[in-house]
């Protein structure tokens, strides 16, 4: 097998910038919610069509909505999004599961911190790519299918974004 990236895009390219500069517009509610809906829509299928009966990324999604409904308590939901990790770990023979259940934990992990959201970005990407075309296209093909994603994932911000936000989530990104 090919070595593959674990993540697809950079800090620097034009589509993960804008997408930065739109996620610091929004509540840490909206990241959160926005990043486990597309989460769970787009790249959880790719996780679980390799491996049906692992349910902990799923877990690691739901846990994350309880939190936020005040179901739970943060350190219960944070052991669930050490699985999914775990599960990724796990999945070495199949990168785009194994992206897929990246990208999960850190679409969970939102709720605790926002700056994970750029985890959908990076790890979405290389699932949904690896998922598409497979492991052994050039370089130039991945950055495609990337920048092709988070096009669809700034949409998808955009279309449940608050354009009056009152409380913008602080965000300090450390890239």
């Amino acid at each position: 097998m090919a070595k593959v990236r674990k993540m697809l895009g950079s800090a620097d390219s034009a589509y993960i910038v804008s997408l930065m500069r739109l996620i610091e517009t929004q509540s840490k509610t909206t990241i959160a919610n926005w990043c486990m809906d597309y989460a769970e829509e787009f790249v959880l299928p790719i996780y679980e069509n390799a491996y049906p009966n692992d349910m902990r990324p799923r877990d690691a999604l739901a846990a994350a909505r309880d939190w936020l409904d005040g179901k739970v308590k943060l350190p219960a939901v944070k052991k669930l999004i050490l699985e999914a990790h775990a599960a990724a770990r796990e999945a070495e023979e199949n990168p785009a599961a194994q992206a897929a259940a990246r990208t999960i934990g850190q679409a969970a992990a939102t709720v605790h911190v926002p700056t994970h959201s750029l985890g959908l970005a990076f790890y979405g990407a290389a699932a949904i790519a690896y998922n598409r075309v497979g492991i052994q296209e050039k370089a130039e093909v991945y950055e495609k299918v990337a920048a092709e994603e988070c096009a669809k994932m700034e949409a998808a911000l955009r279309a449940v974004a608050d354009p009056n936000e009152k409380n913008p989530a602080k965000i300090n990104w450390h890239c």
